[in-house]
């Protein structure tokens, strides 16, 4: 297999694994699969990360998910 090949099937598992974090979440099915509202939520998230709260933020969104992969 080609290396391009190789690194275009880690790339989809990448996204497949990312999309798979979303429906975990609820929030597709909570928003009636509205990708606008789920993409404004996800750079929300980006603006988060980008202010002074960016280490409390990672702290409380770190300690939820963590808690939510140990109840399944």
């Amino acid at each position: 297999m080609r290396d391009w090949q190789v690194q275009r099937r880690a790339r989809t598992k990448h996204l497949i694994e990312l999309g798979g974090l979303v429906v975990k979440s609820g929030v597709v099915e909570m928003t009636g699969d509205d990708r606008a509202v789920i993409l404004g939520a996800l750079l929300w998230m980006a603006d988060k990360l980008k202010s002074e709260e960016r280490d409390r933020a990672l702290a409380l969104w770190a300690g939820k998910g963590k808690q939510t992969f140990d109840e399944n």
